[in-house]
């Protein structure tokens, strides 16, 4: 008798049922996509970043579409902490899927103040610290620039919070992967990347950015090659130390994400392709479980970081 192929993975300490996991940023949370998919099917659900007060973002036109992607300004539009804790999380809690909070900060207060607040709260699986949002002006990616400062934010959440602890990387860095170093010394248990890479697009007939921030971050398929790069670069750091990497950036097929568990992600995240095909981490975990099937493998955990690498 064969045996089932088994697609749950416990990255972070965080029990799910498949490695396909939604991007934060790009389903809300929760709501926006309850008619259109069974949100019990996904591996985790990543609400959009939450920053402590609410935030109404930058002003419009704030997405653009380019080839094979598209940039976004949106600079964290969220209805604040006690909001969300309030009208968005019971919504969440009824359902099996873990649910991981993104959060943002202007200041390192504000971050551990979120953290606190959440820590031990009912339907919260894990955070993920965002320090890697390249469009707001203050806090997001001027923590995540460098180690240092990556280390001692992460050191201070560390303290506040038993809930575990992802800490998402940007790739608009010299050397992400001695920055993801330093968020695993500080207390991270696990990583997540890449967020976007920074972009721009002109209109040409008014001369003018055609983002009213000017620039945005670039996301789609456009950014698969360059996140799998930074997810092996980050992987070949970190390995040594088992701590977990949720590669995503471009992931749109389960070829895509094959290659990001290949390189070391022991989960992947959906962002961008969910917004022209809502099923389509459905189809990922279908595509996953067939690819185990036909090269023998009967769970995910042993094709991560299995990439061979010429002598």
């Amino acid at each position: 008798m064969k045996k089932e192929i088994d697609l749950s993975v416990t990255p972070a300490g965080i029990k799910m049922d498949c490695p396909v996991m939604v991007a934060s940023g790009t389903f809300g949370c929760g709501e926006e996509y309850d008619s259109l998919l069974d949100l019990n099917r996904l591996g985790a659900l990543v609400v959009k970043g939450i920053t402590l007060q609410p935030r109404r973002g930058n002003p419009p036109t704030r997405i653009v579409e380019t080839p094979a992607g598209m940039l976004n300004a949106i600079g964290l539009e969220n209805v604040g902490l006690e909001v969300f804790m309030e009208k968005k999380l019971p919504f969440l809690k009824q359902f099996a899927v873990p649910v991981i909070v993104n959060i943002c900060g202007a200041d390192e207060e504000e971050y551990v103040r979120i953290a606190a607040r959440l820590d031990g709260v009912e339907g919260v699986s894990g955070l993920e610290l965002n320090i890697s949002c390249p469009n707001i002006k203050k806090g997001g990616l001027s923590f995540g620039r460098e180690a240092g400062t990556t280390r001692a934010l992460v050191a201070k959440v560390r303290k506040v919070t038993r809930l575990p602890l992802l800490v998402k990387l940007s790739p608009n860095v010299t050397d992400i992967a001695a920055i993801g170093r330093a968020a695993e010394e500080a207390g991270a248990d696990g990583l997540s990347l890449i967020n976007t890479l920074l972009g721009m697009s002109i209109d040409i007939r008014e001369k003018r950015p055609k983002l009213a921030n000017i620039t945005g971050g670039l996301s789609g398929p456009a950014i698969k090659p360059i996140a799998l790069l930074k997810m092996h670069q980050v992987h070949r750091v970190c390995k040594p130390h088992n701590i977990p990497i949720i590669g995503q950036g471009g992931i749109a097929t389960a070829q895509d994400a094959l290659e990001f568990i290949i390189a070391g992600a022991s989960a992947v995240g959906i962002g961008t392709a969910l917004f022209y095909d809502p099923l389509v981490c459905n189809k990922i975990n279908a595509g996953i479980s067939e690819y185990l099937k036909q090269h023998h493998f009967n769970n995910v955990s042993d094709l991560v970081g299995t990439l061979q690498l010429n002598s």
